[in-house]
């Protein structure tokens, strides 16, 4: 992140405190990040932390802890259940092993070319009621969906269309991700992000799903990797905010609609601020003459999209409730013209 978005993301969250109300709230709540403090995405989320008190006029109060504070980062949501923690902001498929509609829901892998069309998803497509049939009985009441974005694709070799993933020798995390690349004709190998800029720079593997560009680009994954796709094709995180279902129903109405309000401002701000750094990121890296960057033609983006579905119906067969996602997730892609029946 460039040093003029982490100045205005602080004053940001300085203006924000500022305009809180400074005497006890009626509600105060405990959440917990699976970001680490420092991080940007971290930073942002406390600007929806403030905002929730601004639009509450300081009768919520959110206390934002980073990730591992009070437990690890796929225990959040039975410490919600048991009233450890009062909400979360997470990555959703972080509970796949619980129930693998997590999981599918979380990165559909393939579905999303843009964060926009994830969110029209979830407020106009089923998702979030979807989300709360699923998330109800573990003790949670889903509020809001938000994304750090469209992950870009790196890669040592020019990347035009799904026909040049044959035979490509990647780094993909074991799970959805690596069995969609499989199924695309890839070669997928799981490595920890530690190891993914050695193991391009000594040509291991040609490329890797790692992070969004702006990211890639500061630690230097591009100067070994000369061939981003940007925007990217495959990876778009569902990160969801969600709390106590318990304590979701004892709110008031009005507070009920200001936290929900309050996600959808933050995934706007959140998806906007990113998506600043990797625009900037981007042109410094053109600027730079050393990297050609590759963006899919939505054909293209609709073929690997076919291949992710048949991995997709793969793990709606592993439960109900993944099915469910399945069903519904099709249906809208359907409706949209993302993919054929």
């Amino acid at each position: 992140m460039t040093n003029l978005t982490r100045r205005t993301l602080m004053a940001a969250t300085a203006a924000l405190a500022l305009a809180a109300p400074a005497f006890a709230a009626d509600y105060e709540f405990k959440f917990q990040s699976s970001d680490p403090a420092g991080n940007p995405n971290f930073e942002l989320q406390k600007t929806w932390a403030a905002d929730v008190a601004e639009k509450s006029e300081g009768r919520i109060a959110i206390d934002l802890l980073p990730v591992e504070s009070i437990v690890a980062h796929n225990e959040t949501q039975d410490a919600i259940a048991t009233g450890i923690l009062d909400g979360h902001i997470t990555d959703l498929s972080y509970f796949a092993g619980k129930d693998p509609a997590f999981g599918l829901m979380g990165n559909p892998v393939g579905a999303w070319s843009d964060p926009q069309q994830m969110l029209d998803f979830v407020d106009n497509g089923g998702g979030a009621e979807l989300l709360n049939e699923i998330e109800n009985p573990y003790g949670l009441q889903f509020i809001g969906a938000t994304t750090p974005g469209l992950e870009a694709f790196v890669s040592a070799k020019p990347l035009e269309g799904v026909a040049d993933l044959q035979g490509l020798k990647m780094r993909a995390p074991e799970g959805l991700v690596q069995s969609v690349f499989a199924a695309a004709g890839a070669s997928p190998v799981n490595l920890p992000g530690s190891e993914v800029f050695t193991s391009l720079d000594k040509k291991v593997i040609d490329a890797a799903d790692y992070s969004v560009f702006s990211t890639n680009q500061a630690q230097g994954l591009n100067d070994v990797a000369q061939h981003p796709v940007y925007p990217g094709f495959h990876s778009l995180p569902l990160v969801e905010i969600s709390m106590n279902k318990t304590k979701w129903d004892d709110l008031p109405e009005d507070l009920q609609a200001v936290l929900t309000q309050s996600v959808k401002d933050f995934a706007q701000r959140q998806i906007a601020a990113l998506a600043e750094a990797d625009e900037k990121a981007v042109a410094e890296a053109k600027e730079g003459g050393e990297i050609t960057v590759h963006d899919w033609s939505a054909d293209e983006r609709a073929k690997f999209r076919t291949i992710a579905q048949g991995e997709w119906e793969k793990v709606a067969a592993q439960s109900p409730n993944a099915q469910k996602v399945y069903d519904t997730l099709t249906a809208y892609l359907t409706e949209k013209g993302l993919v054929s029946q």
